[in-house]
């Protein structure tokens, strides 16, 4: 008698087991679905008013819009090897609004927004892709 009783406690652990395995499961498949809804940031295309040739950018290097500006400050004016920047000698200063040039980005839904008019997170969540436009261009946005 108490081998059944004692067989039936274990068939009962091993159910309890089984069932927190598949609770356990799903809960990593309903993350793993939110994960897949939010979007990874990654490298994005940058083209700039102006320039025949565009640019790509690792939006995980950055964590703000200031590191964002000034890495494609350095993209756009700094010549490259073989290539002729048409303003190698100007500051672009793209995040002040009596610049020159004004950054814009597409998001998911194909809007073309100013950048810094959302919170980074969310800026990052949604860009497609990143165009630096002349403010005059840039006035109907945002």
């Amino acid at each position: 008698m108490n081998s059944l009783f004692g067989q039936a406690k274990d068939n009962a652990s091993d159910a309890e087991t089984k069932k927190a395995a598949a609770d356990d499961s799903g809960s990593q498949k309903d993350k793993d679905e939110t994960e897949k809804k939010v979007r990874v940031p990654g490298w994005v295309k940058v083209n700039m008013d102006g320039e025949v040739i565009g640019r790509k950018v690792d939006l995980n290097a950055h964590r703000s819009y200031k590191t964002l500006a000034l890495a494609l400050e350095i993209m756009f004016t700094k010549p490259s090897a073989g290539l002729c920047a048409s303003n190698s000698t100007k500051s672009l200063k793209l995040l002040e609004n009596s610049c020159e040039y004004q950054m814009t980005y597409e998001d998911r839904d194909g809007d073309w927004m100013l950048v810094g008019d959302v919170p980074w997170e969310m800026f990052v969540g949604s860009v497609k892709r990143l165009r630096i436009m002349r403010t005059s261009d840039a006035s109907g946005l945002g």
